[in-house]
């Protein structure tokens, strides 16, 4: 009876054990080791970088506005017209300032018909005079006639032009060939003087304008190179150059107005279009710095961390979550302050599918 106890516990163990054995190498056969790209910590080859906002509009733009008073009668512009130097775009009714000159032309021409008679009657005089048939207090009142003559006459011409003039503050010609880019009024409207009438896109070339901070202004030169993206057109970054800097501060936004030059802007970039320009700072210490790939960095409650890579064969190896310090954004990625030396390996794609202490395969 005892034999027959022993028999079947010695079966049952052994095919315990064969089962463990056989799943676990069921285990390791089906286990896969995940493929990772990966980069070495090197040192900082760029600068940093620094974007601001801006908007976009022509090199030269033309705000016309009237120089005087009225009812606005004529208008010839719409948005996006096409004119030519000369072209009368706007007009007043500017009745008296064309009856004051109508007033001061006839003015001119009766001072200018008495300057002739003043200047026979000079003429026939000195001739007497010089005969001894005319005295010289006759000669010498037709000079002074004629003096008064002449300076009545010069004095009717300026009033002329200054009427002439004002007769012109009450219109708008377009001062070179440009694209109306906006009208701010409508006819029949009681316009002011200096209120902005339209304003006219004359130039060649597309500038963003943007201020930049106080601590910024002294980086900057002329011709510096920037890039640019627009809000209306994602996924196109456009080359361009520092065109302009202002000394002085805006007091309304506290910064310093620059104007950046769109080296190729081509016809989809419009006056007023939202604008994010960056600018390439060099750093003299960014050989000195470390950098580590933007795509390799993640974040978690404890801070930024990689997947540090250890392998003895350059071919796989095992993946370790490890926190360090960044310090600046570079054209190349981020400095690094603390934590990482030069060449470690850190992955550097699937960082939310990485676990702490896996088995991976470079690649």
């Amino acid at each position: 009876m005892k034999q027959r106890l022993y028999i079947p516990a010695f079966f049952f163990i052994t095919l315990m054990l064969l089962t463990s054995c056989n799943g676990s190498q069921d285990k390791q056969s089906t286990e896969v080791i995940k493929p990772v790209k990966y980069q070495e910590i090197t040192f900082a080859s760029g600068g940093k970088v620094r974007s601001f906002l801006g908007t976009a509009r022509s090199d030269k733009e033309i705000s016309l506005s009237f120089r005087t008073s009225g009812i606005l009668t004529t208008l010839n512009i719409k948005v996006g017209q096409t004119v030519f130097k000369g072209d009368l775009l706007a007009r007043l009714d500017n009745a008296e300032a064309i009856l004051s000159l109508e007033q001061a032309i006839a003015s001119q021409n009766s001072a200018e018909s008495n300057l002739n008679t003043a200047a026979s009657t000079l003429e026939r005089t000195r001739t007497l005079y010089e005969k001894g048939s005319s005295s010289l207090s006759d000669y010498e009142n037709a000079k002074s006639s004629y003096a008064s003559a002449k300076a009545n006459y010069e004095s009717a011409y300026r009033s002329v032009d200054i009427r002439r003039k004002q007769v012109s503050y009450g219109e708008i010609y377009a001062p070179t060939k440009g694209v109306i880019a906006s009208r701010a009024v409508e006819i029949n409207e009681n316009v002011s003087a200096g209120q902005v009438v339209t304003v006219l896109n004359a130039g060649n070339n597309m500038e963003v304008n943007l201020g930049v901070p106080e601590n910024v202004i002294n980086l900057l030169s002329k011709g510096m190179a920037v890039e640019i993206e627009f809000t209306a057109l994602k996924g196109k970054r456009f080359k361009g150059f520092l065109n302009e800097i202002s000394p002085s501060l805006n007091a309304n936004t506290s910064t310093y107005p620059v104007r950046v030059r769109i080296a190729d802007p081509g016809p989809n970039i419009k006056s007023g279009m939202a604008a994010n320009v960056f600018f390439f700072f060099v750093k003299n210490s960014a050989r000195e710095e470390l950098i580590v790939p933007v795509p390799a960095v993640g974040e978690d409650s404890k801070g930024n961390f990689v997947f540090l890579i250890q392998s003895e064969d350059g071919k796989s190896g095992t993946v370790i979550k490890h926190h360090f310090t960044i310090n600046e954004l570079t054209p190349k990625g981020f400095t690094i302050k603390e934590g990482l030396s030069i060449g470690d390996k850190v992955a550097t794609a699937g960082l939310q599918t990485l676990l702490d202490g896996q088995k991976v395969k470079l690649q």
